[in-house]
């Protein structure tokens, strides 16, 4: 289980967990039917090709997501910054969005690692 990848869907954002070079990627939309379910195998997958280290970009581009996806998300974040890795967010919204920009904000207070907002044309 080296790599993870997941087309997205109206209701499952896309996923591209790579092991070689390390990096992991989440865009579109999260409000799946059961987000616990959709983000287990995420949660595993950083417990193991993170525990050697390495550095590694996760780029976060959501559109919108739900309370449990926010949930499953910090859960997501907190294994990776608890992790021996080098990681650095990047959490992109578009610049007209506020919603996605005060989420990243929120996250970055949270998280103890190296996070940045970018801001994108809509």
């Amino acid at each position: 289980m080296s790599t993870i990848q997941l087309e997205g869907t109206a209701k499952t954002p896309h996923i591209a967990f790579h092991d070689a070079p390390l990096s992991m990627e989440i865009s579109g939309r999260s409000i799946p039917e059961n987000s616990i379910a959709f983000y287990t195998p995420l949660l595993e997958w950083v417990g193991e090709h993170l525990k050697g280290g390495g550095s590694l970009d996760v780029s976060i581009r959501l559109e919108y997501f739900n309370t449990s996806s926010s949930k499953c998300l910090m859960d997501l974040l907190k294994r990776v910054e608890q992790s021996p890795a080098k990681a650095t967010v990047l959490w992109y919204y578009e610049e007209d969005d506020e919603d996605m920009l005060e989420a990243g904000e929120d996250y970055d207070a949270i998280i103890d690692m190296p996070f940045r907002l970018i801001a994108t044309a809509g």
